[in-house]
């Protein structure tokens, strides 16, 4: 998801590439013929399908508690709509791990439910826009540009990583326009109150 997820998906891409090494290594009952065959038939960017699929199954869950809390039609039909996105990334993803004969590897941490729980709490749509770092223009170098710097990509798998980007981008916009709405809701609802409580 873009926002704090896309840098999230770079942290886990290295950490996966780092738990693929290790795991070679304490298979020693294998020959050296196996462990040659199995290196080969592991591709080198396995750690970044395995990311995308852990963020964006996890990101299609805590929009999805968001949106059944929100107020605002506009948040909650954006918020629905990039939901939708997320869901069908993670399986795509998934399923191309499968198709490459490899599952996904869930984390163990509990950070999801932690986000769960905020995306689903009493706050405001605006707080959560900050809280989550989504619907801000991105700063920076573009952080899907790296995603290409692997040179090993099999042509199904740089098709579904281009189609990813290019819903990803559009979805900031989707997120960022949602987030002046959101903006707007809330100084309207500011607004509202004050001469209520000049009244009292």
């Amino acid at each position: 998801m873009v926002g704090s997820d896309s840098w999230m998906i770079l942290c886990q891409n290295r950490s996966m590439a780092t738990k693929t090494k290790k795991s070679g290594k304490k298979s020693g009952n294998k020959s050296t013929k196996s462990k040659k065959a199995a290196s080969s038939q592991t591709p080198s960017y396995l750690g970044l399908l395995n990311a995308i699929a852990v963020a964006e199954t996890e990101a299609e869950r805590f929009l999805l508690g968001w949106a059944n809390v929100s107020p605002n039609p506009e948040v909650v039909e954006a918020l629905k709509f990039v939901a939708m996105r997320e869901g069908e990334h993670g399986k795509a993803f998934a399923k191309r791990m499968l198709e490459l004969g490899h599952e996904v590897r869930w984390p163990a941490s509990t950070a999801s439910d932690a986000k769960f729980a905020m995306a689903c709490s009493s706050m405001s749509d605006l707080e959560k826009f900050d809280a989550f770092g989504v619907g801000r223009k991105p700063g920076g170098p573009d952080v899907f540009d790296r995603m290409f710097e692997n040179k090993d990509l099999d042509p199904v798998t740089g098709g579904l990583l281009g189609r990813y980007i290019a819903e990803e981008r559009d979805s900031g916009r989707v997120l960022r326009t949602a987030r002046t709405c959101a903006k707007a809701y809330a100084e309207k609802s500011a607004h509202a109150k004050k001469p209520a409580a000049a009244k009292k």
